[in-house]
């Protein structure tokens, strides 16, 4: 199970293309989006989300938005990984899919959550193990342009995913 607990709170948000080292690459530290609180998390026990999505993303890219949101004809080591449609059809391949639901206890430390905000941009954030004030429903750590902070959002905005891995 990942856990964001420790990752560094001054960090710009910045979805810039970058070009990055591939496998294990990242773009620099102080900078991010909230795709990267959960790459960096895995990454921080052993697990290269960049090179695991490329690799099912190399193999069966007609499965991935990437062609139809982006336009891409193929895959791209440097972005794929950063964007959330492809994390959620990644984690529904190869993680376990767990049920939506507006019940604070289906949400676990280390479960992944994905929303669509009301703009109708994707968002993506980790269930970590520290409560609410109201000791009611987990915190959740994501980066929506104040660095990687854990709030009270579970349900903030419109779940569009739930996840384990």
């Amino acid at each position: 199970m990942a856990y964001a607990t420790d990752l560094p709170r001054a960090v710009i948000y910045d979805p810039a293309y970058r070009k990055i080292n591939y496998p294990n690459g990242d773009v620099p530290a102080h900078y991010g989006v909230c795709s990267d609180v959960i790459i960096r998390s895995y990454r921080g026990i052993g697990i290269d989300l960049q090179k695991l999505l490329h690799e099912d993303i190399k193999a069966n890219f007609a499965l991935y938005p990437s062609k139809r949101i982006w336009g891409l004809s193929r895959p791209d080591t440097n972005i794929d990984h950063r964007r959330v449609p492809n994390l959620e059809v990644f984690f529904s391949r190869k993680g376990k899919v767990k049920p939506i639901s507006k019940e604070a206890s289906d949400y676990l430390p280390g479960d992944i959550v994905s929303w669509r905000l009301d703009n109708g941009r994707p968002h993506i954030g980790l269930v970590i193990d520290k409560k609410s004030s109201d000791n009611q429903r987990y915190l959740v750590m994501h980066n929506i342009g104040f660095g990687q902070i854990a709030e009270d959002v579970l349900f903030s905005w419109k779940i569009t995913g739930h996840y384990s891995y």
